[in-house]
């Protein structure tokens, strides 16, 4: 499998991979052509990758690939790039993780990580990143390359357009509706519905701008 990404995000992956399956049957490489920091190897195993030909070149004979990298926007920008090299999006859904298999679907490429909960009657879009310790209730829907960062708690009927970022610890109430490419921020307790792009902050939250021109 080829990791798209070969620093933080894509080294916690590394782990939830190795947990996953056998790690001496697994042949993981990474891909990176932007920091100028990574070694030929990570931690003198892994491949990294540094250009798209050689990338072509790696997924014609393992075809499956993975974002290893946060940000939304920059999620499916290289979703859609990867696809287009041959590439095959790959699910990778932590065994620490507990999914009701009652009603709930999952997207292709979804990165579901340790600790994570999803009840009942959940929808999880494509490409979505569900982080450490996350809890997502029944009839909720998470768009399409949407971000939940460690400690979030998504109660039942929520619904998240597509490339949402909620941080950390974040609380969002029952029923609430939040718009395409709104970002939440850290420990904010949403109470109400969020307007696509905002950026909501504090307790209750508030919308403190918006990420793109409104106008």
């Amino acid at each position: 499998m080829l990791v798209v990404g070969a620093k933080s995000m894509a080294k916690e992956l590394l782990g939830l991979l190795i947990d996953n399956h056998d790690a001496n049957n697994l042949n993981i490489a990474f891909f990176d052509n932007i920091n100028k920091d990574i070694p030929p190897k990570l931690y003198d195993k892994f491949d990294v990758i540094t250009n798209y030909q050689e990338a072509q070149e790696y997924l014609k004979i393992n075809p499956k690939f993975t974002l290893g990298i946060g940000n939304p926007e920059l999620r499916r920008k290289m979703f859609e790039k990867f696809k287009s090299l041959g590439g095959q999006f790959t699910s990778v859904i932590s065994k620490q993780s507990i999914i009701s298999d009652f009603g709930t679907t999952i997207g292709e490429g979804a990165l579901i990580m340790p600790g994570v909960v999803i009840t009942n009657d959940v929808k999880i879009g494509k490409g979505v990143l569900i982080n450490i310790n996350t809890s997502i209730s029944h009839d909720a829907e998470i768009g399409d390359f949407s971000e939940i960062a460690c400690g979030v708690v998504i109660p039942g009927r929520c619904k998240l357009g597509e490339e949402v970022f909620i941080g950390s610890n974040a609380t969002i109430n029952p029923d609430i509706k939040i718009g395409a490419g709104a970002i939440i921020g850290s420990g904010a307790v949403v109470v109400k519905d969020v307007p696509e792009n905002a950026v909501m902050i504090g307790n209750p939250a508030r919308i403190l701008k918006y990420s793109k021109d409104e106008g």
